[in-house]
């Protein structure tokens, strides 16, 4: 399969995979309120869709939302994936879920409201989100790995 084809799966994983973790999270009392959750609030605050389509409604479309910037995420990382071949895939896909969490955790979301910022947030809630974006990078990074169509790194 091609990489970046083998990457926006591995995005999608990931993206399974991150919710599934955030939700666990949550009700587990591990995380406090995750990401998922501040999206699916400013959803709402935007739109209205908790009254139109319930709470249910509003975290199923943002869960297609989060799988679409999984997967389109991805295949960024197919290209970076190109450009450093012999680094280790966990190490590049952390490395780039650090990247994806200082570009749109750390800067882009509070700036158009998902977020309080980081600063704001404290270390432990910021500590949780970068962890997730890393999850979500390395899980990609690693499904890629296995199929795409390429040497395997060793």
């Amino acid at each position: 399969m091609r990489a970046g084809n083998a990457a926006m799966i591995g995005g999608l994983v990931a993206g399974v995979v991150t919710t599934a973790a955030m939700w666990t999270g949550r009700k587990s009392g591990v995380l406090h309120k995750t990401l998922d959750r501040d999206a699916v609030d400013w959803i709402d605050d935007t739109t209205g869709s908790r009254s139109r389509i319930g709470d249910t409604g509003t975290s199923l479309v943002e869960f297609g939302n989060h799988l679409g910037a999984s997967a389109a995420f991805a295949g960024l990382y197919a290209k970076m994936r190109e450009a450093f071949p012999d680094v280790p895939p966990a190490a590049l896909g952390a490395l780039f879920g650090t990247g994806l969490y200082l570009v749109n955790i750390a800067g882009i979301a509070p700036l158009i409201g998902i977020t309080e910022g980081e600063a704001k947030a404290g270390p432990q809630k910021a500590t949780e989100r970068w962890a997730v974006h890393v999850i979500q990078s390395v899980v990609t990074a690693l499904v890629m790995e296995k199929l795409a169509d390429r040497p395997k790194h060793a």
